[in-house]
């Protein structure tokens, strides 16, 4: 059975024999909800590269102390996978985070796009990015995965655009595409972004714009996916062609 795994802030000068306190939600989850004791095992990682394991030494209320003996450092995924997916009605942008985090993504970048249905603004937008950063963190820790995803601030689609122009492969997804993601010469290093349009499609500025910029417009098939299972089928068919899946 896999060992639980539990985010910290922070594993910078921990050592094989160091005691590492555990607080506040994070310990709360371990201690009340999966009732880890003490001698229990448990994994610990700050999401960015160090995964530490080790056994309970000691639980409270919102505390557990964790006696480490072994730790690794695990390099960065490459190349890197950042998910540009257009803002989804209802709970299907937690459901594309969730998934994107499973399979791998880097960062997601939540997307304003022309004809997106739901609509981030004041508080209901500070409300969503913190619920797409929960689902990313949750996901990430029952993923088993020591580099947590970003999932960054909303974006304009000139800000997109630009994150296009910067990518080592930009990929758009596009039902009225003739290319496919079968042509592409996919890089073993450097980073590939994906934009995933809304449920009422790209418009036509928006894809002249990011093919401006330099992205590649295809179509996974003759289905049309939602805008939630999107995004994990093309990761899905980019990785299976680099390293990182070989």
């Amino acid at each position: 059975m896999s060992l639980p795994v539990h985010l910290v802030l922070s594993l910078v000068g921990v050592a094989v024999g160091s005691t590492v306190r555990v607080e506040g939600d994070e310990a709360h989850h371990a201690v009340a909800v999966r009732r880890l004791r003490p001698g229990e095992q448990v994994v610990l990682t700050d999401g960015a590269g160090v995964w530490a394991a080790g056994e309970v030494a000691e639980t409270g209320k919102r505390v557990m102390e964790v006696l480490i003996a072994t730790i690794e450092t695990v390099p960065a995924p490459a190349p890197a996978v950042t998910v540009v997916q257009a803002i989804p009605k209802g709970e299907r942008g937690e459901l594309a985070v969730e998934t994107l985090t499973e399979i791998g993504a880097a960062t997601i970048v939540p997307w304003a796009a022309a004809r997106s249905v739901a609509v981030w603004r004041g508080d209901r937008a500070e409300r969503s990015l913190n619920r797409w950063r929960a689902t990313a963190r949750e996901a990430a820790k029952q993923s088993r995965r020591a580099w947590f995803p970003a999932v960054a601030e909303m974006a304009t689609t000139p800000a997109v655009v630009a994150l296009v122009a910067d990518a080592t492969l930009a990929v758009v997804l596009h039902e009225e595409a003739t290319a496919s993601l079968a042509g592409l010469d996919v890089p073993a290093e450097g980073e590939i972004l994906v934009v995933v349009g809304p449920e009422g499609g790209l418009t036509d500025d928006e894809v002249a714009a990011f093919e401006a910029a330099g992205a590649v417009t295809v179509r996974l098939g003759a289905e049309v996916l939602r805008t939630s299972t999107a995004g994990v089928a093309a990761v899905a068919a980019l990785l299976a062609r680099t390293p990182r899946w070989s």
